[in-house]
């Protein structure tokens, strides 16, 4: 149909539906059907929805042993989990969700409407031609650039608006699924702007037994909330993030008659909420566990009444920039369960805050330091010394915590599993000398920007931390081979490997590392000393490798990927962007090998052609992306594969 559209503009649906009935419903049919563009698409899924529902009445027949998918306790829909063939990538995450409660509409409506709430298996084999192993409703309603045709780009670009209006979940559609999943424990409505206190009213009505409910983004009133907090009396996890509808008031009311369950509340960036509604949470759910606050509106008070109140405390995140010392020591003096504390761009807390947390939070485990300016190595000195449990720490632009301070966690918290070190320009190597000689637990190293960081560091990392399983350096450029040399021979667990631009790292490590270790993820992108020797080591050592970023480095040709291709059977994503060596050649010896591959980056490639495209999109079956210039797709390959193939954006 070039040039022009010469059917979908003739024929009505009516006698589109009834050619597309007469084929012989084969997958491959069915497959190609739904291709050819999005009427096609919708219009070919009504015969199967039907098909499935005259079988029983109510419900598909079912193959022998199925894997099932729970309504009664996990509603969530992850898009990304979901798909499992090209049809399924051809559709917009509202498309996909709109299906599949358009699908259980006519159960729910059925005359037997007991048949689906006492059930906790749904099948939907025409939503994705397999079965379902979780039916989630993490309704994730971002909007999708859409593929417009070449031809019909301004048809198709109102089509597609008009389609995600349709498409974005609704009170009525919300009030389908609480009639039909009374035991409901769990539901996800992140970003789904049309949901009102109406169809939440509904939710809650219906579904008493819900557990945890997921707001975030959604604007939802103070009516919807109140109306949870009277039915959902056994609701443990709330989630009230971006939620700009509410007030004090809707807070309030539920914390006053849904309080004594709740165990985590989320707050962010909601205008109206303030200390008050902190003070009626402290008051009425006393065996709150985790808080999250976000918000320029909360103050000492709402803090301190928390602390006072809910002594079973376990998590505390704050980013509050009003929130001063005193809380902080409020918190540290009351809350002894405490175990997580993660504080996030404090302007007006010192040393004496981490001071009370190091006397009073001996059960500390997780600890975020993040753009806390006034911090010092006493900070560090008082949690190493009362709080030994720590197992994870991360510590990013506090830029008066130095050496020492790490010196102190080293030497006292043997127990560490995870450490991060994230643009610390005055930490030196006698820090991670410590960390090396105590800490032989340690599982995961993070270091960004960390200038005063070099090669003898990662050797005692690499020498006293044989457990080492993560290893992520970005931008530390006193480091080299020297010490990824080291780990190799040492850290012989190291699974996961990211080297993002660290100048001096070349093959004599990749070698070292592959000979050493068999890797699953590895990124080193920017590292210029690389080459397709080092590379091929690591094809040869990590079989089990199934992420790979070689982007702008100018050393890596065909030979790289043919051994890619031969010893890393299980790669799914590999990002190959300014990697002026690599031809078609290349892709077809890594197509080859790979079968298993989703992603593909490869722009800015110069020797790749549209047949390297098309040799990518037609020899992995289950690819579910290509990044490519736009001049690179052929007509063919565009037709065949528009849903998976993503353009480099060159307008802006």
């Amino acid at each position: 149909m070039k040039g022009s559209d010469l059917i979908n503009s003739k024929l009505p649906d009516e006698l589109l539906f009834d050619i597309i009935q007469r084929f012989d419903g084969s997958k491959s049919d069915c497959d190609a059907i739904s291709l050819v563009c999005k009427k096609w698409m919708r219009i070919e899924a009504i015969p199967a929805r039907r098909n499935h529902q005259d079988h029983s009445g109510c419900q598909a027949p079912r193959p022998a042993s199925p894997p099932t998918c729970t309504l009664g306790s996990t509603i969530e829909m992850e898009l990304n989990s979901l798909e499992r063939s090209h049809i399924v990538n051809n559709l917009k995450s509202q498309a996909f969700e709109a299906r599949l409660l358009t699908s259980l509409s006519p159960l729910v409506m059925s005359n037997d409407q007991n048949a689906l709430g006492g059930v906790q298996t749904l099948y939907f084999a025409d939503v994705v031609d397999c079965w379902l192993q979780t039916y989630v409703i993490d309704v994730m309603q971002k909007k999708r650039r859409a593929h417009s045709s070449e031809h019909h780009q301004v048809n198709e670009n109102s089509e597609s608006e008009s389609e995600l209006e349709s498409f974005c979940l609704s009170d009525a559609g919300l009030s389908s699924l609480a009639i039909g999943c009374k035991d409901l424990e769990k539901l996800s409505l992140i970003w789904c702007s049309n949901i009102t206190s109406l169809g939440l009213k509904s939710i809650a009505e219906s579904c008493r037994f819900l557990r945890s409910l997921d707001m975030q983004g959604s604007y939802i009133g103070d009516q919807g909330l109140t109306a949870v907090g009277q039915c959902c009396k056994q609701l443990e996890d709330l989630n009230l993030r971006f939620c700009e509808g509410l007030t004090d008031q809707g807070v309030v009311e539920f914390a006053q008659v849904c309080g004594k369950a709740l165990k985590s509340l989320g707050i962010a960036a909601c205008a109206w909420i303030t200390d008050k509604s902190l003070i009626a949470v402290a008051a009425h759910c006393t065996f709150l566990e985790t808080l999250s606050l976000d918000s320029e509106f909360f103050r000492n008070e709402g803090i301190v009444s928390i602390a006072k109140s809910c002594r079973s405390l376990k998590a505390l995140k704050l980013q509050c920039i009003n929130v001063t010392d005193e809380a902080l020591q409020v918190v540290g003096s009351l809350c002894s369960s405490l175990e997580l504390l993660a504080l996030f761009s404090f302007q007006r807390f010192t040393d004496r805050s981490l001071l009370a947390i190091g006397k009073g939070c001996k059960k500390l485990r997780d600890l975020t330091l993040s753009d806390c300016y006034f911090l010092s190595d006493k900070s560090l000195e008082a949690v190493a010394s009362g709080c030994t449990k720590l197992t994870h720490l991360e510590i990013n632009g506090c830029h008066n915590i130095g050496t020492w301070g790490l010196e102190s966690i080293g030497k006292s918290c043997s127990g560490l599993l995870e450490l991060a070190l994230l643009y610390c320009q005055r930490i030196g190597n006698s820090a991670l000398f410590e960390v090396g000689k105590n800490c032989s637990l340690l599982q995961a190293l993070h270091l960004v920007d960390c200038s005063n960081i070099n090669d003898e560091a990662i050797c005692a990392v690499a020498q006293g931390c044989r457990n080492l399983r993560k290893l992520h350096i970005r931008r530390c450029y006193e480091i080299g081979d020297k010490g990824l040399i080291k780990v190799g021979e040492n850290c012989k667990f190291l699974t996961d490997l990211s080297l993002r631009f660290v100048d001096r790292v070349g093959d004599d490590a990749l070698v070292s590392i592959g000979q050493g270790c068999s890797l699953r993820y590895l990124h080193v992108s920017g590292c210029h000393l690389v080459t397709d020797i080092g590379l091929t080591a690591i094809a040869r050592g990590s079989p089990e490798l199934t992420y790979l970023d070689i982007s702008v480095l100018q050393g890596i040709g065909d030979m790289s990927l043919a051994e890619l291709g031969e010893g890393c059977p299980m790669l799914k994503d590999i990002v190959l962007s300014h990697c002026r060596q690599i031809t078609d050649t290349g892709l077809s010896h890594l197509v080859k090998g790979c079968a298993q591959l989703e992603t593909c980056h490869m722009v800015y490639c110069p020797s790749i052609t549209s047949a390297g495209v098309a040799t990518v999109v037609s020899g992995c079956a289950n690819i579910k992306k290509v990044l490519i210039e736009k001049w690179k797709v052929s007509q063919r390959t565009r037709r065949r594969a528009s849903s998976i193939i993503s353009y480099l954006c060159m307008e802006l």
